[in-house]
């Protein structure tokens, strides 16, 4: 789409876009952002991971030509080599902007190819952050009455394509001994702690933001696990790694990210009471997601919506280099980064639901 502009009018244009997207992914805009990167071992079997998504999974990092080389696919892409003995190709294809549907019919089943690859070992996926991030930014901008039909819509459609990939990637991905799915974390937590332009119809009054959002995200990242047991997925809860410290800051004897975590069984209505409830005080924005009592760290950049990362960036297509990480340099499965930065974390996550051996 570039190749009639002049230098000057390249530059222009990879802003403007660049800024489209940026922007929380609020504006609709859309890039494939598709990578594969081989963690080369030297060994004798390369074995696939193939991730599907939108900015997350892509390793936004306010580029169009190039991503977070360690966004969370590929950190979980290097313990899996170390586990398997093996090289690990990590196949990203993710459209940074992408609403839930568009993941679907553009990505995991358009793209199925990927994943139908006889040494796939793993499909991962997450695709409803840019329904909610609309959805958010359409609802602050109200005046007047409160409609709450755009949090309804992205809720409803989240949960209709989250299913719908779950059946797709059973369906495609038969060499797969695992299949995960991420739920989402909140990003801009603090941030809508404030109220509404608009007012509620029964009460005539303005609402918090956040009061409102969360619950939305509650059914949304319950849905999402619930759904992911009803298919055989393993459900990644990033939600809880993410806004619960790894320490107990209320004194009922668990850590908090532990609290959080969604529990098999649990109906909607209960974990919903639990998150926006019982444990409403100890959830804690990523931008400062606390080690321990002394100790912090940063899981979301500058722009609040996207997970930081360790090391640089690469180019999308394709590269190969040695793993970052020495085998000698992940203890207790645990390298020395895993939870300074929003990607190593979820990384490190769903590298606990992976399968033991080829």
């Amino acid at each position: 789409m570039f190749s009639r502009l002049n230098g000057q009018g390249v530059s222009l244009a990879v802003t403007l876009t660049a800024s489209l997207v940026l922007g929380g992914d609020a504006l609709a805009s859309t890039i494939n952002q598709n990578t594969s990167w081989t963690i080369n071992r030297g060994a004798a079997s390369t074995y696939r991971v193939v991730a599907y998504g939108d900015s997350i999974f892509a390793g936004y990092n306010g580029g169009l030509f190039s991503v977070a080389k360690r966004a969370a696919p590929s950190v979980e892409g290097e313990y899996l080599a170390q586990s398997f003995g093996s090289n690990i190709e990590v196949v990203r294809r993710t459209k940074s902007g992408a609403r839930a549907d568009d993941i679907y019919n553009n990505k995991i089943v358009a793209e199925r190819s990927y994943m139908q690859s006889t040494n796939t070992r793993v499909v991962m996926f997450e695709m409803c952050g840019n329904d909610y991030l609309q959805a958010r930014s359409a609802f602050t901008d109200q005046t007047g009455t409160c409609s709450y039909a755009g949090l309804d819509t992205a809720l409803a459609n989240c949960t209709t394509y989250t299913e719908r990939a779950m059946q797709a990637i059973n369906t495609y991905a038969t060499a797969a001994k695992a299949k995960i799915v991420m739920n989402i974390y909140y990003p801009g937590f603090d941030a809508d702690n404030v109220l509404t332009s608009c007012t509620d119809s029964a009460t005539g009054t303005r609402i918090n933001k956040r009061a409102k959002f969360l619950p939305y995200l509650a059914k949304s990242n319950w849905r999402t696990c619930s759904l992911a047991a009803r298919y055989g997925f393993q459900c990644a809860d990033a939600f809880a790694e993410y806004m619960g410290a790894d320490y107990d800051t209320n004194g009922d004897g668990q850590i908090d990210r532990d609290a959080l975590r969604y529990i098999a069984g649990e109906t909607e209505a209960a974990y919903v009471a639990r998150i926006t409830g019982t444990l409403a005080g100890t959830l804690r924005d990523a931008n400062t997601h606390f080690a321990s009592s002394s100790t912090s760290y940063d899981y979301i950049q500058s722009d609040n919506t996207h997970p930081t990362f360790y090391g640089g960036t690469m180019s999308t297509g394709s590269t190969s280099s040695a793993p970052t990480f020495t085998d000698a340099q992940v203890v207790g499965g645990k390298n020395p980064e895993w939870n300074k930065s929003g990607h190593e974390r979820a990384g490190w996550l769903m590298s606990l639901i992976d399968p033991a051996a080829p």
